[in-house]
Protein backbone atom coordinates (compact mmCIF):
# COMPACT_ATOMS: atom_id res chain seq x y z
CA UNK A 1 0.00 0.00 0.00
CA UNK A 2 2.77 2.52 0.94
CA UNK A 3 4.90 1.79 -2.21
CA UNK A 4 1.94 1.76 -4.53
CA UNK A 5 0.78 5.87 -2.91
CA UNK A 6 4.23 6.53 -2.95
CA UNK A 7 5.17 5.39 -6.32
CA UNK A 8 1.23 7.36 -7.87
CA UNK A 9 2.78 10.43 -5.74
CA UNK A 10 5.76 10.78 -7.66
CA UNK A 11 4.46 9.75 -11.22
CA UNK A 12 2.09 12.71 -10.21
CA UNK A 13 4.58 15.13 -9.20
CA UNK A 14 6.40 14.40 -12.39
CA UNK A 15 3.61 14.62 -15.03
CA UNK A 16 3.15 17.92 -13.28
CA UNK A 17 5.51 19.93 -12.27
CA UNK A 18 8.65 21.55 -13.68
CA UNK A 19 11.53 21.28 -11.10
CA UNK A 20 12.59 23.99 -8.75
CA UNK A 21 9.15 25.99 -9.81
CA UNK A 22 7.00 25.88 -7.02
CA UNK A 23 3.06 25.99 -6.17
CA UNK A 24 1.99 27.41 -3.30
CA UNK A 25 -0.63 25.44 -1.35
CA UNK A 26 -0.28 27.37 1.96
CA UNK A 27 1.59 30.35 1.97
CA UNK A 28 4.27 30.55 4.06
CA UNK A 29 4.38 27.20 4.84
CA UNK A 30 3.75 24.61 2.18
CA UNK A 31 4.48 24.15 -1.11
CA UNK A 32 4.38 21.43 -4.07
CA UNK A 33 7.74 21.50 -5.81
CA UNK A 34 9.75 18.60 -7.84
CA UNK A 35 13.03 17.80 -6.92
CA UNK A 36 15.78 15.04 -7.25
CA UNK A 37 17.52 14.26 -4.32
CA UNK A 38 20.80 12.46 -5.15
CA UNK A 39 22.47 12.04 -1.74
CA UNK A 40 21.00 9.93 1.55
CA UNK A 41 18.28 11.66 4.13
CA UNK A 42 17.79 15.03 3.86
CA UNK A 43 20.34 15.35 1.06
CA UNK A 44 23.24 14.53 2.78
CA UNK A 45 26.25 13.58 0.56
CA UNK A 46 23.87 14.68 -2.41
CA UNK A 47 25.83 16.17 -5.25
CA UNK A 48 28.88 13.56 -4.56
CA UNK A 49 28.95 13.46 -8.25
CA UNK A 50 30.75 9.47 -8.15
CA UNK A 51 29.79 7.15 -10.77
CA UNK A 52 27.56 4.55 -9.63
CA UNK A 53 26.14 6.44 -6.49
CA UNK A 54 22.72 5.97 -6.81
CA UNK A 55 23.43 2.23 -7.41
CA UNK A 56 25.68 2.28 -3.89
CA UNK A 57 23.06 4.23 -1.93
CA UNK A 58 20.39 2.04 -3.22
CA UNK A 59 22.68 -1.24 -1.91
CA UNK A 60 23.23 0.32 1.29
CA UNK A 61 19.58 0.91 1.85
CA UNK A 62 18.49 -2.22 0.57
CA UNK A 63 21.36 -4.47 3.12
CA UNK A 64 19.91 -2.42 5.77
CA UNK A 65 16.40 -3.41 5.25
CA UNK A 66 18.12 -6.94 6.27
CA UNK A 67 17.60 -6.87 10.05
CA UNK A 68 13.52 -5.91 9.79
CA UNK A 69 13.29 -8.50 7.37
CA UNK A 70 14.47 -10.94 10.51
CA UNK A 71 12.28 -8.96 12.74
CA UNK A 72 9.44 -9.47 10.62
CA UNK A 73 9.57 -13.25 10.13
CA UNK A 74 10.20 -13.81 13.87
CA UNK A 75 7.11 -10.98 14.98
CA UNK A 76 4.48 -12.80 16.46
CA UNK A 77 0.86 -12.19 14.00
CA UNK A 78 -0.56 -10.64 17.19
CA UNK A 79 1.74 -8.00 17.21
CA UNK A 80 0.14 -5.22 15.10
CA UNK A 81 2.28 -2.46 15.96
CA UNK A 82 5.21 -3.98 15.06
CA UNK A 83 3.75 -5.03 11.91
CA UNK A 84 3.03 -2.18 10.74
CA UNK A 85 5.94 -0.25 11.70
CA UNK A 86 7.83 -2.84 9.70
CA UNK A 87 5.77 -2.90 6.56
CA UNK A 88 5.48 1.40 6.62
CA UNK A 89 9.61 1.10 6.95
CA UNK A 90 9.53 -1.49 4.16
CA UNK A 91 7.46 0.26 1.62
CA UNK A 92 8.96 3.47 2.33
CA UNK A 93 12.43 2.16 1.52
CA UNK A 94 11.71 0.01 -1.48
CA UNK A 95 9.84 3.02 -2.94
CA UNK A 96 13.28 5.23 -2.72
CA UNK A 97 14.94 2.36 -3.71
CA UNK A 98 13.16 1.99 -6.58
CA UNK A 99 13.72 6.09 -7.53
CA UNK A 100 17.20 5.36 -6.94
CA UNK A 101 17.34 2.45 -9.72
CA UNK A 102 15.18 3.91 -12.20
CA UNK A 103 15.78 7.59 -11.80
CA UNK A 104 19.00 7.81 -10.09
CA UNK A 105 18.21 9.95 -7.29
CA UNK A 106 14.52 10.09 -5.28
CA UNK A 107 11.95 12.37 -6.50
CA UNK A 108 10.51 14.68 -3.78
CA UNK A 109 7.76 17.02 -3.80
CA UNK A 110 6.57 18.42 -0.17
CA UNK A 111 8.23 21.55 0.37
CA UNK A 112 7.54 22.66 4.30
CA UNK A 113 8.39 25.86 5.26
CA UNK A 114 8.33 28.81 7.76
CA UNK A 115 9.67 32.24 6.38
CA UNK A 116 13.27 31.16 4.39
CA UNK A 117 13.59 28.60 6.62
CA UNK A 118 12.47 25.16 4.56
CA UNK A 119 12.81 21.75 5.67
CA UNK A 120 14.45 19.37 3.17
CA UNK A 121 11.96 18.49 0.35
CA UNK A 122 10.12 14.94 1.07
CA UNK A 123 7.75 12.53 -0.29
CA UNK A 124 5.14 9.76 0.68
CA UNK A 125 8.25 6.90 1.11
CA UNK A 126 9.84 9.39 3.54
CA UNK A 127 6.63 9.57 5.86
CA UNK A 128 6.12 6.11 6.05
CA UNK A 129 9.53 5.62 7.11
CA UNK A 130 9.82 8.25 9.83
CA UNK A 131 6.13 6.81 10.71
CA UNK A 132 7.34 3.37 11.13
CA UNK A 133 10.92 4.21 12.65
CA UNK A 134 8.64 5.43 15.28
CA UNK A 135 6.18 2.74 15.58
CA UNK A 136 9.27 0.71 16.09
CA UNK A 137 10.85 2.68 18.83
CA UNK A 138 7.19 2.70 20.72
CA UNK A 139 7.42 -1.27 20.42
CA UNK A 140 10.85 -1.13 21.90
CA UNK A 141 9.86 1.38 24.77
CA UNK A 142 6.96 -0.52 25.60
CA UNK A 143 8.54 -4.07 25.56
CA UNK A 144 11.45 -2.62 27.39
CA UNK A 145 12.61 -5.58 30.03
CA UNK A 146 12.25 -5.07 33.05
CA UNK A 147 9.33 -3.13 32.65
CA UNK A 148 5.73 -3.86 34.44
CA UNK A 149 3.38 -5.56 32.03
CA UNK A 150 0.46 -6.18 34.39
CA UNK A 151 -2.62 -3.45 33.66
CA UNK A 152 -3.00 -0.81 36.24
Amino acid sequence: MVLALDLATKAAARAYFSPWEPLSVIPGFFNLILTYNTGAAFSLFAGDGADGHALKLALLASVSLLPFLYFYITASPENRLLLAGLGLTWGGALGNIHDRLRWGAVVDFIDLYLGERHWPAFNVADMAICLGVGLLALCILRDKPGRDKSPA
